[in-house]
């Protein structure tokens, strides 16, 4: 059993960086120290000092060949820096094209030209890194890309972290390989410390525990780093309004009109996420309450801390020699999970989880919302 996660990340961008720089930070932190964003200092064996990267793929040619350290504060990056990070030996290396860059984006993100630089076999290079799990942080509307770093994973036995809205891991076809591959996976979607869709969801089960009837409700997103600008066309984030319609709507048991996900790109904006939630509803004597929230937050590194206690999850998971689905940590950290269970629930199973229960036997309740449910 290795004392260390290793980590490989697919889309070195702001989300990479501020969880990069989060490791630095945080390295010396006492186990028993409140740290913003994580679970635990020490998520069972493991201090956030034991994760490592390992491994880097990216498709901007200013990235590629660089140390990780140095590669994260490439352009377009703009996550906010809040640590030095020391060099750690790591070469960025060229990750498969695909559907990862937009044609909108080919000029933002420097994509390199493959009769220049070979892409890389990805399978090949997370086993020589020795992985044991590779992030999925490629930009949104990334399909395709991210079923070949899905496909790279199952060839090389190393688990999946899949942090944007392509459904795989909540896929049953995707999950059943994974099962009968041996490898535990978390995902879909990686959902924020304090984002917009645990806002949201914290809203409307406040309506629905103290008896509001929700008419409709909307969430308008704006930012400026290149997730917003990638997803300017609809074409790219159909899978997200999914990913985090179905986060809030999943909440209430009835139908809600909804329009929820990213609205806008303002440039000026750099990795600022500005939020609006709006809900209207009736109380007692079909009297109107009307629910107006705003909220402003940087936008990567309000996601980084959360990967990590994901990856920890996952690396519990392949020392107990699970496989499949770590439902738990999915439900608590993603939102388009294989089974929704509602979050403070999940948080308390995921402790549960870290004294040594099964997390199938703790999902049970929860597993007629998914078709592999059979494997308990």
């Amino acid at each position: 059993m290795s004392k260390k996660v290793k980590i490989a990340i697919a889309g070195l961008g702001n989300c990479a960086s501020s969880m990069i720089q989060g490791l630095e930070y945080y390295k010396s932190a006492d186990d028993d120290a409140f740290v913003p964003g994580l679970m635990h200092v020490r998520f069972g064996d493991y201090h956030i000092s034991d994760v490592e990267v390992v491994a880097a793929f990216e498709v901007n040619k200013l990235k590629i060949g660089k140390d990780v350290a140095d590669a994260i504060w490439e352009h377009p990056n703009v996550a906010r820096k809040f640590a030095d990070v020391s060099k750690t030996g790591v070469e960025v290396l060229p990750g498969p094209i695909e559907d990862g860059v937009a044609p909108h984006m080919r000029e933002s993100f420097h994509v390199y030209d493959p009769k220049e630089i070979s892409t890389v076999n990805v399978a090949d290079a997370l086993k020589e890194a020795g992985a044991d799990v590779l992030i999925n942080f490629t930009p949104v509307g990334s399909e395709n890309a991210s079923r070949a770093y899905a496909q790279a994973c199952l060839d090389s036995g190393v688990s999946f972290a899949n942090g944007i809205p392509a459904f795989i891991v909540s896929d049953p076809t995707w999950a059943k390989k994974f099962l009968d591959a041996g490898i535990p996976v978390a995902g879909d979607d990686i959902k924020s410390q304090l984002g917009a869709t645990i806002l949201h969801r914290v809203l409307m089960k406040l309506a629905l525990d103290r008896g509001i009837r929700v008419k409709e409700t909307f969430q308008l997103n704006v930012g400026g780093n290149t997730d917003f600008e990638n997803m300017k066309y609809e074409n790219r984030l159909h899978t997200k309004r999914i990913s985090k319609t179905e986060a809030v709507t999943s909440v209430l048991p009835y139908d809600v009109p909804t329009r929820i996900g990213p609205s806008d790109y303002v440039p000026f904006l750099g990795d600022e996420k500005v939020c609006y939630i709006t809900m209207e509803g009736y109380n007692f004597g079909d009297n109107p309450v009307h629910v107006q929230l705003k909220l402003s937050v940087q936008d990567s590194p309000n996601s980084a801390g959360v990967m990590i206690d994901v990856v920890r999850a996952l690396k519990i998971a392949r020392d107990r020699g699970l496989a499949g689905p770590i439902y738990t940590i999915s439900a608590y950290s993603f939102k388009h999970p294989p089974v929704q269970i509602p979050d403070f629930l999940a948080r308390d199973l995921i402790e549960r989880f870290l004294q040594g229960e099964s997390d199938i036997e703790l999902a049970k309740p929860y597993l007629s919302q998914f078709p592999i449910k059979e494997v308990a």
